[in-house]
């Protein structure tokens, strides 16, 4: 099978898959793990959450299928399968994080277990910033990756919000791959991510019937702060940073004006632009259809960077970006 024709195969599965695995366990979710109504939620009824076991289950079992089928992947086998065993783990903390209360210190840990792991699978050869020592290139890796995992947790707080985030993320990522600008394993892992975010979008649109859950959301934001690093490590660090760029913002930017107010950072809150947006004349629609389209932006904007080298371009391309996001951020807050 022609290797597009493999990765579509790969897409359209893996949306199926989550899909019909959602449907199917349409009684184990009542049961799950309700989310109740808190002064700081965004539902108004006990919703479940959960449907990250869903989505990380076929996420992990297509990349697993896709690298045993497709010849060109079994070199990279060993990564593949480093980088899922480090998603498992964060899944099943985050599946009892659902259910009880883990501490932040444990929690940590085990985050920072799992990205060391990711750290470990990444080439030798890797390098994002050639001029600086490599174990300080690895130990500001470290810290970013355990941030990004969290900043995706934070952020997964109204319906559709990772949906929008993710599926255009992964989508972008895809394309740049079969560009040449991923490796083929970090390609097929984005589509099968993609595809079962896809599957899930449905039962999350809004009123949501399914909530992602730190199940879903603390592996894929791991998976995703991987895939963007071998972006960076490729020499691509304007499109890395260009991609996320709406989720680094709002969350780095809440949780530095929490520290400034002497805010407990570990609590939780409602304190974050698109969730001031919805407390005020927003809908929860339109702020991931804003969310969405500043991410399409955004994608435009990394590509540009792909096909130059001029450091000139690349650096228009990210204030232009970071122009586009501020000016969502303000509008957001004016809400």
């Amino acid at each position: 099978m022609p290797l597009v024709g493999a990765f579509a195969l790969v897409l359209a599965g893996s949306a199926l898959a989550s899909g019909g695995l959602i449907w199917l366990l349409r009684p184990f979710w009542r049961h799950y793990a309700l989310a109740k109504p808190n002064p700081r939620s965004s539902h108004k009824v006990p919703t479940p959450q959960g449907g990250g076991i869903a989505v990380v289950a076929v996420t992990v079992v297509a990349t697993a299928l896709a690298a045993m089928l497709i010849p060109t992947l079994h070199d990279t086998a060993g990564s593949i399968s480093l980088v899922l065993c480090a998603a498992l783990l964060l899944a099943i903390v985050g599946a009892v994080d659902d259910l009880y209360v883990i501490e932040v210190v444990p929690r940590l840990l085990v985050q920072t277990l799992a990205v060391a792991t990711v750290i470990a699978a990444l080439p030798s050869e890797a390098r994002i910033v050639q001029a600086s020592p490599w174990w300080i290139e690895r130990l500001v890796l470290l810290v970013g990756g355990v941030w990004f995992v969290n900043l995706v947790n934070f952020m997964d707080g109204i319906d559709w919000m990772t949906v929008a985030e993710v599926v255009p993320l992964t989508a972008g990522l895809a394309i740049f791959g079969l560009a040449g600008a991923l490796p083929l394993h970090a390609t097929t892992v984005s589509l099968a991510l993609c595809g079962a975010m896809i599957g899930f979008a449905p039962f999350n649109r809004p009123v949501a019937q399914l909530f992602l859950g730190d199940v879903g959301s603390l592996p894929v934001g791991l998976l995703l702060g991987w895939l963007l690093t071998l972006l960076a490590g490729d020499g691509h660090l304007a499109a890395a940073l260009l991609l996320p760029l709406y989720y680094l913002s709002d969350a780095t930017i809440t949780i530095f004006l929490r520290l400034a107010n002497r805010e407990p950072i570990t609590q939780a809150h409602r304190n974050h632009f698109y969730q001031r947006a919805v407390a005020g004349s927003y809908t929860a629609s339109q702020v991931v259809g804003l969310v969405l389209a500043i991410n399409v932006a955004l994608i435009l904007l990394a590509a540009l960077t792909l096909v130059t080298s001029s450091i000139a371009l690349h650096a228009t391309a990210f204030l232009l970006g970071a122009a586009l996001v501020g000016t969502l951020l303000f509008n957001f807050n004016r809400a």
